[in-house]
Formats: structure tokens, C-alpha cells, sequence
């Protein structure tokens, strides 16, 4: 590859450079039943200590989510998952945090609430597909959005990665209509989400495809049962697997990685790109 390609994102009007340099979104998830670490962090003394702990082994942002995405997971209304994730937002500010949050969420009332209580990114899993109204409440805060790819929908007959492209291209036209500026946008595309095993190898694989479309990308791998089915692994044993997967995806042109073990994949991360680039001075 000839090099990352350099962008630069304004969450809460603070400069988030990405380029060469690896970012570290790290998940932290205050729901009961999330895939991998369901109920560790629903409350907010232990959703503070363990976003305290993410950030000093280097993570970038902070990925807040009330609603688990696993499979055979119930959605939550509205109500409940304010009820999870404004207590949490409220405690990372007010106990001196200034990190960039992320409300990963698809309802435009929880972005919103988010927003005013502190969250400075959207994490949009359904791509502005599901609740359109997520690009508006971004373009009036002027909040990045990442949006990531999952079709229940597409043609599996169809190469995979044209139809994320023509996926991403009508949530880029809702973005616009809404009027989201592009230099707001992160593309994400959904590894595990709506995907077979070997579409989402293949998808790691063609990466630079998504790359070549002008946007940050961002990967979330952390623990997924791509990485679990392949090595016949629970959860909590998938380490290893998550770092190939950054490394190779970094070295693909991604910026951003979600990840719930910050310090193995920024050590990991930071190894890759002196290989690629040479130590700094």
C-alpha cells in the first residue's frame, strides 16, 4: 500500500487526526446481555472505572451502547436504553473525562439525548437505514457519524462488496440530503454483521476496496465469532485473532479499531505501523 490516507474529525470541536496512526474506539457496552461482556459495565461505577482504564492504556474514544447487536439479542425501546446510557455519559463528564464519546445507537431521540449530555460521535449500526432521522440530529450538532454496512436484505448471489457500495451510497445520499457534510463520515463494514464466515474474510481481504471510497474506515473485529468459528474459541479466548485482524486491516488503510482489549492491539497496532513507516524519532 502507498499509505493511509489522512482525514481529520472534529468530535466536540476538538481534533481527531487519522492517518498513519492507529485509533482505538473502545467498547464499552451497559447492557446485560451483550455478546461478550454483558453485564460487566450496566452500571455507571463500573462503566467509569472501566472507561478509565481503556483510556490509559490509550484509547481514542470511548464507545458507549445500550442495546446489544448479538444474535437472537430483543431491541429496547427508546426509554430503556436512555435509562442505561445517559447515567453513564453523565458520570464520564462529570468526573473530568474529555475523551471523545461515541453513542453507538440507531435511534435519532437517543442520539439526541446523547448529544446533550455529553456524546460527541454517532455510531449509526444500521447506516441511516433504520432511522433516517440519526443524519439530522448529526448535521445540526455537527456530530461525525460513522455508518456501517448491514443488509439483511442484500443479494448473496452478488459480489459482497459492490453491493456495500451500493449500500453505503444511499446512506451518503441520506447523509447529504440531511446535510451532513462528508469530512463528518466514518465507514464501517459491519464484519459479522449479516455475513458468512467466509464473506467476512474475503471482506478483510478487499478492504482496500472500501479504503479507495474516500472515507475513514473503521474495523470492528474485537472478539467476533469470525475469529471464534475459525479457531473454534469462546469470547473471551479470541485475543489473538482480534490483533491479526487489526494489524491486517491497518495495513489495508483503516483508521479506527473497536476493540475491547486496548492495550494487546495498540501495542500490536504500533508495531505495524513502524514496519510500515519506520519507528518514530
Amino acid at each position: 500500500m502507498s499509505g493511509h490516507r489522512e482525514y481529520e474529525l472534529a468530535p466536540g470541536g476538538a481534533a481527531l487526526r487519522l492517518g498513519r496512526t492507529a485509533r482505538l474506539m473502545g467498547i464499552l457496552n451497559v447492557t446485560p446481555d451483550s455478546f461478550s461482556d454483558g453485564g460487566r459495565f450496566d452500571a455507571a461505577p463500573a462503566a467509569l472505572a472501566q472507561a478509565r482504564l481503556m483510556l490509559a492504556e490509550g484509547a481514542d474514544i470511548i464507545d458507549i451502547g445500550g442495546e446489544s447487536t448479538r444474535p437472537g439479542a430483543e431491541e429496547v425501546s427508546v426509554a430503556d436504553e436512555l435509562t442505561r446510557v445517559l447515567p453513564v455519559i453523565a458520570a464520564l463528564r462529570a468526573d473530568g473525562i474529555t475523551a471523545p464519546i461515541s453513542i453507538d445507537t440507531y435511534k435519532a431521540e437517543v442520539a439526541e439525548q446523547a448529544i446533550a449530555a455529553g456524546a460527541t460521535i454517532i455510531n449509526d449500526v444500521h447506516g441511516l437505514q433504520r432511522e433516517p432521522e440519526v443524519a439530522a440530529v448529526a448535521a445540526e450538532h455537527g456530530t461525525p457519524l460513522v455508518v456501517m454496512h448491514w443488509d439483511k436484505a442484500r443479494d448473496t448471489g452478488r459480489d459482497v462488496m459492490a453491493e456495500m457500495a451500493r449500500y453505503f451510497d444511499v446512506t451518503l445520499d441520506i447523509a447529504d440530503k440531511a446535510g451532513v457534510t462528508r469530512d463528518r463520515i466514518v465507514l464501517d463494514p459491519g464484519f459479522g454483521f449479516a455475513k458468512s464466515l467466509s464473506e467476512n474474510y474475503e471482506i478483510l481481504r478487499r478492504l482496500p476496496e472500501l479504503v479507495a471510497m474516500g472515507f475513514p474506515v473503521l474495523v470492528g473485529t474485537s472478539r467476533k465469532s469470525m475469529i471464534g468459528k475459525l479457531l473454534d474459541m469462546p469470547a473471551n479466548e479470541r485475543l489473538a485473532g482480534t490483533i491479526a485482524t487489526s494489524v491486517l486491516g491497518y495495513t489495508a488503510g483503516a483508521h479506527i479499531f473497536r476493540v475491547h482489549d486496548i492495550r494487546p492491539n495498540r501495542d500490536a497496532l504500533r508495531v505495524a505501523e513502524a514496519a510500515l513507516y519506520g519507528p518514530a524519532d
